[in-house]
This record gives structure tokens, C-alpha cells and sequence, in this order.
């Protein structure tokens, strides 16, 4: 798309929305009865002074600025309306426009993340996210520096914006749903995938890019410059949303399942979909809700809001109803306390969990989430099980442990957007430590997953049973810390556990845009290939690279026998498959 393009889309789509905040306009609201969010939730209205909103947004942020590992979340909600202010987002921070479209919040001033690590580094800048309003940035551009877990949904930026600080390093990252008028400056960023968004220019790229329903995207081929285009995301609902009614009235908007689909959803003001009224909601509290309180709620017919916190759970929070939606805010955070699960659900239609980090426990579970029973073997082609921004982490927060982060069984079910992470740093963090098998095994068939990260685990990242899988984007760092190679080594013969494994027995399997990494942090370790998978003819991965990080080992193959190793010195190699079969 061409600047002039995008302009006169951004001035068609702001014409409409003025419209529509005619409509939504603080005269015309009611005044808002905020539900009982508790207290790390803001509820912000354009009719309060500028001055008093940005006290509040700064305490937030003093916060959580440098609070990795801490244990405040925060949600800043804003009610429909013209804002001016500066809104630096912090650790465990989501930001909110509450209105129908992203044009009916806009923010004047600045919206910005920012490195979190000296030397503008923003590799771990992560767990924050922005979703449903727009932004005209006060010098033009928007920075928004960050890596994992951070999601971008539901934006409109009138100007540009940077995925990055000044040059500095970064290892994102997600955009969807979202509209910048001028130029995505990616920067130095390692990877990043953009699904169903629209821009006037993008500039920048390193290992892998990947761009999934783009009308637009950048000019060039995979691998200089690494761009991998798909034209249309072949299935997607994009995340369920809260918003706030020009009559005071409170619901979650769930939109509309689209197939072989491009672009924004909200080019008519209003992203097609049905109105969940907030009232079929439990608004579940960190201080006052255990996993029993909630699954009697679910058990009568509710769905589940948690707001911002930390639960920790005596038993699985259960989903056993169609088309149930369980919601997080401010990165609502789910804990096992006695080494169960923290959520599963029954094999049915139209589940939604969307927003919510699960943290492992002290005492070993057996799986965090599990999708459908083991023997699921009903189809949900018609009305998928969606998982929106769902994150784990293994240690870093203190002691957690875990045999498989994410078990999907459900046909059909579709990941959009997850980061599966064993700390490599933070407390409770080493070999024998933070245990954890595996980031994700998929049982499923016809699994999709969009942006699809994993890392550090001490088996196979992922491991894929099911045919007919697809995967848009892979990011994976191996583990850091395997102490030496008896220690790593999946089979005789066979240095370490391949990253990204797909089962022997699987005949159909699909990815695209794979990077894989190494940071061996010991010598003598070595892993013999990055992706494993049965040659079969309906098995087809798209654009790998594999790359050393550090000094010490390699990454011997690409996929399979294919790729040759990594090499650091005397010059860098950082090997790439185009295409396998060849």
C-alpha cells in the first residue's frame, strides 16, 4: 500500500468514526458505572482533567517499569473520547480503548514501550500489550521497543511507528487487526509477524519476517530480505473485546470467524460479530475467587472475566460448556498451587481463553492447559476452539515446574499468539530446577497456530502428533543451561531434542517462517537439528534459519539432514532452507 493510499483509508476510516463518536462522545454517555474491577483496574473518561489521568498513569508505571518479576498487574481502561497524554506501558500493563472501533479512543501525545535493559536493549522487554484505540504520536512516530508476550491488536496509528529503541536489540513480536498510516520501521528486530494488518511503507528486516494476510506487504523474497507472504489467513476470530456503549451498557464483543481473509476487520466502523452482554459474565478477584468459586460460576452458565492479579489455584479452573469465553485483564495470572492444571476444557465448539499468563507452580504439574480430552475426536471446523494471547512461563517468577505447558486434543483448535517460555533467568531458574518437557504438544488435528513461540524447554519445544497441522511463524531458543551432552540427547546418535518436532507417524504438516536459536551456555553441547519431521509428501516447511547466538556449540542441521551447522567464528553462518522436501 502507497502513503497516499493509506491516507485516504485512514480519512475515510477517522470520517466514520467521528461519526460513530457522535454517538460515543462524553456528552452523549450516561455516566459509566464502572463494574467492581477492583483496584488495579483505571477506568479513565475524557471529561476527567488531562493532569489527573496522567498522575495515575505515572504511578502505574513507576511501578512497573522495571518489575519483571513482580507482582502488581494493571489494566488502564479508556472510555471513548479524545485523550492528551504520555502513556509509557510497563511490565504486566494492558492498555484499553473501550470503544467500537479503534478511532472512537484517540490519544494525542505518546503511547510508547521502551527498552527495559540498558544500551537500548528491548530483548527483555515483555508482558505488556495495547489493544483498540488510536494514536497521533506527538513527533510523528510511536515507539513501541519490545519482544515476547506483548500484543498489538485492534491499533490505529496516524503517523509511524519503530518496533525498536534508537537501533537497539529486540526479539518480538505481534501485530494484528491494525492500521498504521505511514512506515513500520522493524528496525533490528530479530522476527516479528504481522496477521491482517495494513500500513503505508514497511522498512527493516533480520532473521524472519512473516506477514499473513497483509493487502500490502513488503517488497521482496525470502531470504534477502527474509520475508515470508502469505496472501490470506486461511482461519481466524480475532480476540474478544470489551466495550462500553454510548448508553453506559458494558458487553465483550466476539468477533465473527473469517476464512481465507485479509486485512482489518473494522474498515466499517464495526468489527462484524456478536454482543456478549457483561452480565453473562463472573468478574472474578485474585483476592477473593479460588478455582472452586469460579467453576461453580462456569457450572451455571457464566462466563469468566479475571481481573488483574495473581490466583492461585487448589485445583483446574474448568471450561465444559460451548462457546464459553474466560477473559484476562491486565494479565491475570493462573498458578497451580498443588501440581494440577490451571485450566482444561471439554472437547466442545467456541471456547475463547484469551489474555491470561499461566505461571507454573512449586510443585510439578502434568500440564498447565489442556485443550479437549485425550481422546477428542470431535470436529470443530465450524466453530473452533480459539486461544488468544495465552502466555506461560516456567521459573523466573520463583520455583515452577511442569511436564507440557500447552496440551491441545481438540480438533480445529487455533493458537493465535502464545509465548511458552522456561526462564532463563529470574529465581528458581536451572537445570534441575525449573523443569519443563515440552512448550506444546498438539494431539489435534487440523491444528492452526499464528506466531508461535517456545523456548528453553529441555525436550522438544513442540511436538506435533496431529496431521493436517499448520504454522504461521516460529520462534525458539533451545535451552541455555543443558550441563553437558548425556544430559541433552533425545535418541542414541542424536545430540539434543530437535526444536520443532513433527511425529513419525504424521502425513500432513505445514509451517512457515521458522527461526531456530542456540545460547549454549556450556561446551561440548551441541544440537544434531533444529526441526525434525518424516518425509512424506504432504509434510512441507517454508523459509528456515537457524542462527548461534553465542560462542559455544552449533546447531549441526537446519531440518533433518539439511542446512549445515551454525558457526560463530571466524565469521558468522547462519545457515537457511528454503524449502523441504527440496
Amino acid at each position: 500500500m502507497n502513503f497516499a493510499l493509506a491516507s485516504t483509508t485512514s480519512l475515510s476510516l477517522l470520517a466514520l468514526s467521528l461519526q460513530l463518536a457522535v454517538a460515543e462522545s462524553p456528552q452523549a454517555h450516561r455516566p459509566v458505572l464502572q463494574p467492581d474491577f477492583g483496584p488495579n483496574v483505571l477506568l479513565f473518561d475524557p471529561s476527567m482533567p488531562s493532569s489527573d489521568i496522567q498522575t495515575q498513569i505515572d504511578k502505574v508505571y513507576a511501578i512497573q517499569q522495571h518489575s519483571e518479576f513482580g507482582s502488581a498487574r494493571y489494566a488502564l481502561l479508556f472510555l471513548p473520547g479524545e485523550y492528551h497524554l504520555d502513556v509509557p506501558v510497563g511490565f504486566y500493563t494492558q492498555v484499553l480503548g473501550l470503544g467500537t472501533n479503534p478511532d472512537a479512543v484517540h490519544i494525542t501525545g505518546n503511547v510508547h514501550s521502551d527498552a527495559s535493559l540498558p544500551h537500548n536493549n528491548a530483548t527483555c522487554t515483555f508482558w505488556r500489550g495495547v489493544e483498540g484505540f488510536s494514536v497521533t504520536p506527538n513527533d510523528g512516530t510511536m515507539q513501541w521497543a519490545v519482544s515476547q508476550a506483548v500484543p498489538f491488536r485492534r491499533m490505529h496509528i496516524l503517523g509511524n511507528i519503530v518496533l525498536h529503541q534508537k537501533g537497539g536489540w529486540a526479539s518480538g513480536g505481534w501485530m494484528s487487526d491494525s492500521l498504521i498510516d505511514g512506515n513500520v520501521g522493524a528496525g533490528p528486530q530479530q522476527q516479528w509477524i504481522s496477521r491482517n494488518s495494513e500500513w503505508g511503507s514497511w522498512t527493516g528486516a533480520n532473521w524472519n519476517m512473516v506477514f499473513v494476510g497483509i493487502p500490502h506487504p513488503p517488497a521482496g523474497e525470502w531470504p534477502q530480505p527474509p520475508y515470508t507472504k502469505v496472501e490470506r489467513t486461511p482461519v481466524v476470530r480475532e480476540k474478544p473485546f470489551l466495550e462500553v456503549d454510548a448508553k453506559g451498557n458494558w458487553s465483550v464483543r466476539v468477533p465473527a470467524l473469517q476464512t481465507n481473509s485479509q486485512g482489518i476487520t473494522w474498515h466499517s466502523g464495526v468489527t462484524p460479530g456478536r454482543t456478549v452482554p457483561l452480565s453473562q459474565f463472573y468478574v472474578a478477584h485474585a483476592d477473593k475467587d479460588t478455582a472452586a468459586t469460579m467453576n461453580a460460576q462456569l457450572a451455571q452458565g457464566k462466563n469468566l472475566l479475571l481481573t488483574p492479579g495473581i490466583y492461585d489455584l487448589t485445583e483446574p479452573v474448568r471450561v465444559t460448556r460451548p462457546d464459553t469465553l474466560v477473559i484476562g485483564l491486565g494479565f491475570a495470572t493462573l498458578r497451580p498451587a498443588n501440581g494440577t492444571a490451571a485450566v482444561t476444557t471439554a472437547d466442545v465448539d467456541g471456547i475463547d481463553i484469551a489474555g491470561i499468563l499461566f505461571d507454573a507452580g512449586e510443585q510439578i504439574s502434568p500440564v498447565l492447559v489442556e485443550v479437549g480430552h485425550e481422546v477428542s475426536n470431535a470436529s470443530h471446523a465450524k466453530n473452533p476452539i480459539f486461544l488468544h494471547d495465552v502466555f506461560f512461563r516456567d521459573g523466573g517468577a520463583g520455583a515452577g515446574s511442569v511436564k507440557v505447558n500447552l496440551r491441545v486434543n481438540s480438533n480445529d483448535t487455533v493458537i493465535d499468539h502464545t509465548w511458552i517460555w522456561r526462564a532463563d533467568h529470574g529465581h528458581g531458574v536451572g537445570w534441575t530446577s525449573n523443569l519443563s518437557d515440552n512448550g506444546l504438544v498438539v494431539n489435534g488435528n487440523n491444528v492452526t497456530a499464528y506466531g508461535l513461540f517456545v523456548e528453553h524447554h529441555q525436550q522438544f519445544q513442540v511436538l506435533w502428533n496431529g496431521n493436517h497441522g499448520r504454522t504461521y511463524f516460529y520462534q525458539s531458543e533451545i535451552p541455555y543451561d543443558p550441563p553437558d551432552q548425556p544430559s541433552f540427547s533425545s535418541a542414541p546418535g542424536t545430540n539434543g531434542w530437535a526444536s520443532y518436532k513433527v511425529a513419525d507417524n504424521v502425513t500432513s504438516h505445514e509451517a512457515w517462517g521458522l527461526g531456530i536459536y542456540s545460547v549454549f551456555r556450556h561446551p561440548n553441547v551441541t544440537l544434531t537439528r533444529a526441526i525434525e519431521v518424516p518425509v512424506a509428501p504432504g509434510v512441507r516447511f517454508h523459509h528456515m534459519i537457524t542462527v548461534a547466538l553465542d560462542n559455544l556449540g552449533e546447531i549441526s542441521n537446519v531440518i533433518d539432514d539439511k542446512g549445515g551447522p551454525t558457526h560463530v567464528a571466524p565469521g558468522r553462518v547462519t545457515p537457511k532452507v528454503a524449502e523441504f522436501p527440496q
